[in-house]
């Protein structure tokens, strides 16, 4: 028995070698006539005869489908008696997800479980692979299913299953896991300014959900939009979600995706102190201290004191320069 294989859309062609001792020949599929010699037995319009010769008698099968796998059968008849040449079809179909997970959001430390199903002649392989990380980095799973526990928050991302059987390209698709985690301060630092000198206080926090951002100093609140204020209350303002806030006693609060900034446009002596950025989502949130401090109007303007004790440095070189000029000459003078 000889295997003829194709891919499941194409036509499949099946042989049979006879000699001039032939006086009857036939296609069978399994025990249904096909072809008995020129007349068509099959309804099947995808069937046709391909050659009729002293040599060769051979059909074609168009459009082959998987049903159309399995054995099929020349009978020959000569005037001894009847053989029989045997083809077994094998139709290849290429990989094909049925069925996959949806995106998916989940809080860390759950557990997350993705299904990817895949049909095909050869049975393909469902290969898993973490798309949004460095390669040769992201783990693979060669299953249908995908199991993670104890998400963490660098597992978030585009996961990509991969169906094979080396028919046609694989099939691919694609599922992303977001993964919620409650704020953290990432960048918090002090600022020094002089009074009467513009003043920018900067918070960045990472969260998922976004985190939305508060404002905090003492027991002052500023009034959204009066510029007043209020004791006993910390809450300085609380903008929307990238929201921006004006006219709060010459401050403004802005929050652009990670990071909040509060600005001062025109810095007193009562803008000096500790302030305190709260960031907050539905899993919780985190704070972190944060200083405006005064400095010098000379070292606002030249920078770094390096650069101030280098000019000192050098006019108190030139000083002693001269007076010790000074000092010879008068010396010779006297003597």
């Amino acid at each position: 028995m000889d295997n003829v294989t194709v891919r499941q859309g194409e036509s499949a062609t099946l042989r049979c070698t006879i000699d001039d001792r032939v006086t009857r020949v036939a296609w069978l599929n399994r025990s249904t006539i096909l072809y008995a010699g020129n007349d068509k037995w099959s309804i099947d319009p995808r069937v046709i005869i391909l050659v009729n010769t002293p040599t060769q008698y051979s059909i074609m099968i168009q459009n082959v489908d998987v049903y159309d796998e399995g054995p099929y059968t020349c009978s020959v008849q000569t005037d001894n008696h009847p053989k029989t040449s045997r083809v077994h079809l094998i139709v290849q179909v290429p990989p094909q997800i049925m069925n996959i997970s949806s995106d998916i959001t989940v809080n860390e430390g759950s557990s997350v479980t993705l299904l990817c199903l895949a049909i095909g002649r050869p049975e393909p392989t469902v290969t898993w692979r973490h798309l949004s990380v460095k390669e040769g980095q992201g783990f693979v799973s060669e299953d249908e299913y995908l199991e993670i526990s104890d998400i963490k928050r660098d597992q978030s991302g585009e996961y990509e299953c991969s169906a094979l059987n080396d028919v046609a390209a694989p099939d691919v698709r694609k599922v992303k896991i977001t993964v919620n985690y409650p704020p953290y301060i990432s960048k918090a630092k002090n600022t020094g300014v002089s009074v009467g000198q513009k003043g920018i206080l900067s918070c960045e926090a990472s969260a998922v959900p976004m985190a939305e951002f508060q404002w905090f100093k003492e027991d002052t609140r500023y009034l959204e939009g009066t510029g007043a204020t209020l004791k006993q209350s910390r809450l300085i303002m609380h903008p929307p979600e990238g929201g921006l806030a004006t006219g709060l006693d010459g401050v403004r609060i802005e929050n652009k995706g990670r990071i909040s900034t509060l600005t001062f446009f025109n810095v007193s002596e009562k803008d000096y102190g500790n302030y305190t950025c709260v960031a907050t989502n539905k899993l919780g949130n985190t704070n972190a201290s944060i200083t405006l401090y005064e400095i010098s109007p000379s070292s606002a303007v030249a920078g770094p004191g390096a650069v101030i004790d280098g000019v000192n440095s050098a006019s108190r070189a030139l000083a002693c320069l001269w007076l010790s000029g000074t000092f010879f000459a008068h010396f010779f003078i006297k003597f």
